[in-house]
């Protein structure tokens, strides 16, 4: 039987993020999801013309932009290359 893990106490006494909560992390994703697709619609490209600019499937950006995955920074990347802009334009989100 694997060991249990147990979740970590934030104490912030000493001013380190404390980590996130699962329904924080999905709430993020989402946020995440719903910018890539407004800068995409922004330059009227289908999910399926992303896809294929960046070698993808359609069904992986619209999980992308549903909040479903949680991407890797090299995804990420080549996003930003399909949608031609800086990546951090891309992860810039409200908080």
């Amino acid at each position: 039987m694997p060991p249990r893990i147990q979740r970590i106490r934030c104490v912030n006494s000493v001013n380190f993020p404390c980590p996130l909560s699962d329904m924080e992390n999905d709430a993020l994703l989402k946020q995440l999801g719903l910018r890539i697709r407004e800068l995409r619609k922004a330059k009227n490209i289908t999910q399926a013309e992303l896809a294929h600019a960046i070698g993808k499937d359609q069904q992986s950006i619209q999980r992308l932009e549903a909040g479903k995955i949680n991407p890797s920074f090299l995804y990420l990347h080549e996003i930003a290359i399909g949608l031609e802009m800086p990546i951090h334009e891309i992860t810039q989100i409200p908080s």
